[in-house]
């Protein structure tokens, strides 16, 4: 059983920062994937980040050169740096860890972010 549980959610003004944290805990291979999907009311779930436990990322179009995903192995967590934030990056964002060998997922609670225009 694996638990992921996020941090970091709020309310911020357009063109505002917010650093969302995500810390794995219980049976984590080392190979694995961890990334941040995000869901805004009405819309389908959009994947937002990933980082592979090799360190190489891969972003949304919505979201490059303004978000960064980074990855701290030694402590089994991800962080999603959001920068120049954008009314309709309003959203519940998820985190994620996905066991390679098993392709079995495991979900954070989901953290609200929302950006005032």
């Amino acid at each position: 059983q694996v638990q992921l549980v996020e941090s970091g959610g709020g309310l911020v003004q357009a063109g505002g920062s917010l650093r969302l944290s995500c810390a794995a805990s219980g049976s984590i291979s080392a190979i694995n994937v961890m990334g941040w999907y995000r869901q805004a009311p009405g819309k389908q779930r959009e994947l937002v980040a990933i980082i592979p436990s090799s360190g190489i990322t891969n972003y949304a179009d919505s979201v490059k050169g303004r978000f960064t995903i980074s990855r701290d192995n030694a402590k089994n967590t991800v962080y999603l740096q959001m920068n120049s934030l954008k009314p309709e990056d309003t959203a519940v964002y998820y985190c994620f860890l996905k066991i390679i060998a098993t392709s079995i997922y495991s979900w954070g609670q989901g953290t609200q972010v929302t950006v005032s225009s």
